[in-house]
């Protein structure tokens, strides 16, 4: 009997979960495109209502330090709570298709062009929740302040040194594919939603660098401060956004291959070979 069976209620163990991670991985990879992709964008507005809610919570400049990253990383986990409880394709927890790739039982090519596909879609999502955010006037709360705080976490995130937001975003994804894991792990959506609290929270609170947030977190506060003439004339950069999706991407991947193949690994690893 494998470790863990039998146990009814109890979390999956390690050799269960990492099991799941890659008949889930085989799924993705079968899954339709037009599926995909609007299951994608359903993930992209979900992490994009979280991102909202931390902002909302972080207007409060009265608030100190530890309290703001500590319970606006607890208001950041609505997003992951969604994607995992609700159903929806998100592309840095997708990477742990490389598990599957590992064993051999999905092609770099479905790998790749699912992650290519649920990353388009996570930034169409990110863009309509952004255009959803901004017409129902959420900036305009605490007398604007919202607004101002879209913007300068926008600008403070297009301004990251390129070795400071990789590594930023490296350890992200091991975060988030903790958290994830441990939403495979569970049996039950208190399980899943308990269970990815702290790693969630944990990233966001120290601010690591998580690519799909940033599509709603840069496109909101460029629209802000460039259409909307929100802080300071060219706080938020185009070219800095650009350049923190694309380096947050990899960093991303890198975070969330490190996850995927110490697990398969310690788990899976002996059996494929």
């Amino acid at each position: 009997m494998q470790e863990g069976a039998g146990l009814g209620l109890e979390a999956l163990s390690p050799t269960e979960v990492e099991k799941r991670v890659e008949d889930a991985a085989c799924a993705k990879a079968a899954l339709p495109t037009g599926r995909c992709f609007v299951s994608a964008m359903l993930a992209g507005a979900f992490v994009a209502f979280g991102g909202m809610f931390f902002c909302l919570f972080l207007s409060d400049a009265t608030l100190p330090f530890a309290v703001q990253r500590l319970v606006g990383g607890v208001c950041f986990c609505l997003g992951l709570v969604l994607v995992l409880c609700c159903g929806a394709e998100l592309f840095t927890g997708n990477v742990l298709m490389v598990c599957s790739r590992a064993s051999g039982r999905v092609p770099w090519r479905a790998v790749l062009g699912n992650w290519g596909l649920v990353w388009l879609g996570n930034l169409a999502g990110s863009l309509l929740a952004m255009a959803l955010v901004l017409l129902a006037n959420v900036q305009g709360m605490n007398g604007g302040e919202v607004g101002a705080t879209f913007v300068s976490v926008a600008a403070a995130k297009a301004s990251l040194g390129p070795v400071e937001l990789f590594f930023k975003a490296v350890m992200c994804n091991v975060l988030v594919c903790l958290a994830v894991w441990i939403g495979f792990a569970s049996r039950s959506v208190t399980d899943k939603v308990v269970g990815i609290l702290l790693p969630i929270a944990a990233f966001v609170a120290c601010g690591f660098e998580h690519c799909v947030a940033n599509m709603f977190f840069l496109s909101t506060g460029l629209a802000l401060n460039v259409l909307g003439g929100v802080g300071a004339a060219g706080a938020v950069a185009l070219g800095g956004a650009a350049a923190n999706l694309v380096l947050a991407t990899l960093g991303n991947v890198a975070g969330g291959t490190l996850v995927g193949l110490a697990y398969w690994y310690a788990y899976r690893g002996k059996e494929a070979r």
